[in-house]
């Protein structure tokens, strides 16, 4: 993982990114950047531009058409970046990963930080999964608690 954490010293603003999905992670990432869930409290906020933003937020598998597309907003979303890549499409290519028209998931276009699976993924695991990349939320593997008396 980069040293994006230390080098972001203000709101963490991010860009939304569609490659190709079939718009319920769309949904749920709008959903997670709602009042509902406060994502405020993180100090992350929805920005217009990638030229404007910390970290991009990409959801369906990358279409031939959009490669070039998702090359240009990386490269141009100044450093350092994050990039966080939501739902099963977005991770592997889903269900069309050996479609004709499907190049795979994020990561044979752009490097990716933070993985988010699900399709589609809740806003709370959205939430967290930002919450990781800006490691805010310590990684904690889960153990089965023994009580002994």
């Amino acid at each position: 993982m980069k040293k994006v954490p230390y080098l972001i010293k203000k709101s963490l603003w991010v860009y939304h990114v569609n490659t190709g999905a079939c718009n319920a992670c769309d949904i749920e990432v709008v959903d997670a950047l709602m009042p509902y869930h406060d994502v405020e409290r993180f100090g992350i906020k929805l920005v217009p531009s990638p030229r404007q933003a910390d970290a991009l937020l990409v959801t369906g598998p990358v279409t031939r058409q959009a490669a070039l597309r998702l090359r240009r907003v990386y490269e141009a979303v100044p450093e350092p970046k994050i990039v966080i890549a939501v739902g099963n499409c977005a991770c592997t290519g889903g269900i069309w990963y050996d479609s004709y028209s499907i190049l795979g998931g994020v990561d044979k276009v752009i490097p990716v930080d933070i993985y988010i699976p699900g399709c589609p993924p809740k806003p709370q695991a959205i939430i967290y999964g930002i919450a990781q990349a800006l490691k805010l939320i310590p990684y904690r593997r889960p153990t089965k608690e023994i009580h002994v008396e």
